[in-house]
């Protein structure tokens, strides 16, 4: 049988780990998709308590899935933010900004409130088209 489907390739992040056994990111083609990215410390593994430390380490953590994966900032297409708040949008705003300071060169993004576990404050998903 010939098969003809797209090569997948998985990344996971040094000092970041989920609880079962799920990839940060696969890679199928050109396109890099993520699982929940958090703003766990990745010199210590540890989940900060406080929401502009999460904020930036999630923002951190993006960077480095899209670097292992071949990407940049500029190859994400749309960003999917979970927060535990409304107030926390502030927080992700400033983040979002200096990782995206072209208003005219941002990704799509879409903020939805949820529930987060562990102590989570804010969680990233990304779609990126990578070159």
């Amino acid at each position: 049988m010939n098969d003809n489907r797209l090569h997948r390739e998985s990344f996971d992040l040094e000092g970041i780990a989920h609880s079962v056994p799920i990839p940060f990111g696969t890679r199928v083609g050109n396109m890099l998709f993520s699982s929940g990215i958090m703003g766990v410390d990745p010199s210590t593994g540890r989940l900060p308590h406080g929401l502009e430390e999460q904020v930036r380490f999630a923002f951190g953590n993006l960077r480095a899935l899209l670097h292992k994966a071949g990407g940049t900032l500029g190859d994400v297409g749309h960003v999917r933010v979970l927060v535990v708040d409304e107030a926390s949008r502030a927080a992700v705003n400033e983040e979002w900004v200096r990782a995206f300071p072209d208003a005219r060169d941002r990704p799509a993004r879409h903020t939805v409130v949820s529930s987060l576990r562990g102590g989570m404050l804010v969680q990233l998903e990304i779609v990126a088209v990578l070159k």
